[in-house]
């Protein structure tokens, strides 16, 4: 469905000059810095794929979104949706795809939001029966009715978010992109933005392309994540597969009902990171060492009462990815 090949996309900066009459001499000659944004960018996303497409700032996520939607022309490489580029094609494409910035809006500032939403139908060519019947379902959805007739600009950031939610399906997309769409929401605005996403995947099987700051976006929406940085792809697999890759430890809290006899002749395929009277907290890798031969070892230091497990945060491991 979506199709990306050894994109690049460089952009030039003037240079200032120094000294007497700068200004002047930049009229007549002017030299520029090249930036390189995506380097040598390629990945394919199916039909009904959920994709976290994550990295630091400046990593080049929003460069590539933009790419992908038509705004911006590659300077090298080619972007393919349904086999159309969105470039030469932009408009057949357009029509299959919503986009929401999430620090931009496309709804107009000072219209009540049900105008922006006839608007955008029009613009579309969406039939009028069709498009009653698509808002009254994305009303409902994301509980819109009391917000339709407010003009854009008293809306709160999170009932924004999801009247450009609805904006962006009004046509119907098969795919929708969507870069920070949950940037400075509260947890309950962030929790219904994710639960109308997850709808849109699992029910009627939309395909998405997420990129966001938050890792708790990611890991309650994605199977699948593509990690950015510097331009160029460092990862692109499941969220497990990126924490086995990373191999950050596993944190093992033991507890015993009685003091621990911790043998200190005994090389240990481990670390203790903590110990107290009858408490030792572990680190371990378990690619490398299962749970199980650990719990093995420590138990024959004592007589355990309770053994508590600690994953690596997902924001751990996406650093890990960064260095």
């Amino acid at each position: 469905m979506i199709t990306v090949k050894h994109l690049r996309k460089t952009f030039q900066t003037p240079l200032v000059k120094e000294g007497k009459f700068a200004g002047l001499r930049t009229l007549f000659s002017r030299a520029y810095k090249e930036k390189e944004a995506v380097r040598d960018v390629s990945f394919e996303i199916e039909s009904g794929e959920f994709v976290g497409y994550i990295g630091p700032n400046g990593a080049g996520k929003s460069t590539t979104i933009k790419m992908l939607t038509g705004i911006l022309h590659p300077t090298s490489g080619e972007v393919l949706i349904h086999g159309y580029s969105p470039q030469k094609h932009r408009r057949r494409v357009v029509a299959q795809l919503g986009v929401v910035f999430g620090q931009r809006s496309q709804l107009w500032w000072d219209l009540p939001v049900k105008d922006s939403y006839e608007i955008l139908t029009a613009m579309y060519r969406v039939d009028e029966s069709v498009a009653r019947r698509r808002l009254g379902e994305l009303t409902e959805l994301l509980e819109l009715q009391e917000l339709l007739d407010t003009p854009v600009r008293k809306l709160s950031l999170g009932q924004r978010m999801r009247a450009d939610l609805a904006a962006s399906m009004l046509h119907d997309p098969d795919i929708l992109f969507l870069d920070e769409p949950t940037i400075g929401l509260d947890v309950v605005a962030k929790r219904n933005i994710r639960g109308f996403l997850h709808t849109l995947n699992r029910e009627f099987g939309k395909t998405i392309l997420l990129t966001t700051h938050d890792m708790d976006d990611i890991e309650q929406l994605c199977k699948r994540v593509i990690v950015i940085n510097h331009g160029q792809i460092g990862y692109d697999g499941s969220i497990q597969e990126l924490r086995d890759r990373i191999g950050l430890p596993t944190m093992m809290k033991v507890t015993y009902r009685g003091e621990i006899q911790v043998p200190s002749s005994w090389e240990l395929p481990f670390q203790i990171v903590e110990q107290e009277a009858n408490r030792l907290t572990i680190a371990c890798n378990r690619q490398e060492l299962k749970a199980m031969d650990v719990l093995r070892i420590v138990s024959n230091w004592g007589e355990m009462d309770d053994v508590h497990m600690e994953e690596p945060e997902f924001e751990e491991v996406i650093h890990g990815v960064y260095k």
